[in-house]
């Protein structure tokens, strides 16, 4: 059973950093896409970027470019979110997803599994 659990959420000064992590388990994501979404209260849900776990390549959305960076770590099949420069509006739940697509993967219906879901909160 596939399981993705975020980590790494809570509360932080706008200007910090926190650094979000998502577990994955129940297959060989090795061949997979891993992207990170939020979602704000009374928005849609966004994509911040993606990494592909073969090769590293990462795509970030505009919105986060220069502030958020993606990685992983194989051996942990771990995917990260660095997230530096916080501002308030960054305040959301924050998902990871994985996809077994490929080519540019920018939608929610392109990614199969879903993690619940870590909370972030920036005070200003």
């Amino acid at each position: 059973q596939v399981q993705l659990v975020e980590s790494g959420g809570g509360l932080v000064q706008a200007g910090g950093s926190l650094r979000l992590a998502c577990a994955a388990s129940g297959r060989t994501f090795s061949s997979y896409t891993m992207g990170w979404f939020r979602q704000a209260p009374g928005k849609e849900r966004e994509l911040l970027g993606y990494i592909r776990w073969s090769n590293g390549f990462t795509y970030y959305g505009d919105s986060v470019k220069g502030r958020f960076a993606i990685s992983r770590d194989n051996g942990k099949n771990t995917v990260y979110l660095q997230m530096t420069s916080l501002k308030p509006e960054d305040t959301a739940v924050y998902y990871c997803a994985a996809s077994s697509f490929f080519g540019i993967l920018v939608r929610q219906s392109q990614y199969e599994y879903w993690g619940q879901g870590t909370q972030v909160t920036v005070s200003s």
